[in-house]
């Protein structure tokens, strides 16, 4: 068996969920750090997969799905970021599924000897959801197999307005950002650079990070104030419309229930300010807007 040191600099950290959003950001700010980076990809020959081999990754296949793949990608590996391998069908999310891959992955680490597993999974809020089972289920597992393990639980990320919105959510469409939220009332967001500080900060110094659950966000503005930075920043007028019951019944009875629970009082509760004592440089949506954002805004609306 494999024997895995946790805080070994020279040994990879195996990245999950590399060619999305959360592990390829943080992949690369891995490897920034001189970390020795492997990446689990399905397809090695995929363009993020690609960028991310020619960024300094090593490319392993693997599936949560097909167990006898993972032990390769975890030999001789330091430590797993993991991304909650989620699985929806035709009836939304598949709890039970996405559990069963998560405890896959963190059986295989565990038999692999590896003691560190930082998992990003999903904020909580008042009440429990119905798209977040699968997730809680994955970190009580984690708590109970790995001896180091840390939660990171961020909320919306600041990339969303980037989405194209095309179920009719999110994203900017003619000059509109559109979304479940009370247009007054403070909406917790996070920049998934953010996400990936927190996560080398834990491969840092694993003993300070055991065994802790951290909700992470990093500014709170109203949607109404979001849209006017934006428009700010992107020199592009932007206003904030809430969805009507009626448009969010058409979405679906899962978005009309997120919808309901916000406008009875839940909410993300990430404290921020005991955040910026772990994280100082941790960005506010102006910051993220300055440093990468506002381009990013200003070349999808102009862009045909």
């Amino acid at each position: 068996m494999a024997t895995a040191i946790s805080n070994n600099p020279d040994s990879p950290i195996l990245v999950t969920g590399a060619t999305g959003k959360q592990g390829g950001v943080t992949a690369r700010r891995l490897l920034a750090e001189g970390r020795p980076v492997r990446v689990l990809v399905r397809d090695p020959a995929a363009p993020a997969a690609v960028a991310l081999a020619a960024a300094g990754a090593q490319l392993v296949r693997g599936d949560f799905d097909d167990p006898a793949s993972l032990p390769p990608a975890l030999d001789g590996a330091a430590a797993v970021f993991g991304i909650p391998p989620v699985a929806y069908g035709p009836a939304g999310p598949e709890t039970e599924l996405e559990a069963a891959r998560g405890r896959v992955l963190i059986d295989a680490a565990a038999a692999a000897g590896i003691e560190q597993v930082v998992f990003s999974t999903v904020a909580s809020a008042s009440t429990a959801s119905k798209g977040s089972e699968g997730k809680v289920l994955i970190e009580r597992y984690l708590f109970d197999h790995i001896a180091l393990p840390t939660v990171l639980r961020p909320v919306r990320f600041m990339t969303n307005y980037l989405a194209v919105g095309a179920i009719g959510i999110d994203g900017i469409s003619d000059g509109v950002h559109r979304h479940l939220f009370h247009p007054h009332a403070p909406m917790q967001i996070i920049a998934l650079e953010d996400i990936a500080e927190f996560a080398v900060l834990a491969f840092a110094d694993p003993a300070r990070f055991a065994g802790r659950t951290l909700e992470l966000a990093g500014d709170q503005p109203t949607p109404v104030e979001a849209a006017a930075a934006i428009s700010e920043a992107t020199g592009i007028p932007i206003r904030y419309e809430q969805l009507t019951d009626d448009e969010v019944a058409a979405l679906g009875p899962d978005i009309a229930e997120i919808k309901r629970r916000w406008a009875a009082g839940d909410r993300w509760h990430a404290d921020i300010e005991a955040l910026r004592v772990i994280h100082p440089g941790m960005r506010t949506l102006a910051d993220w807007l300055a440093e990468s954002g506002a381009a990013a805004i200003r070349a999808r609306l102009t862009t045909p």
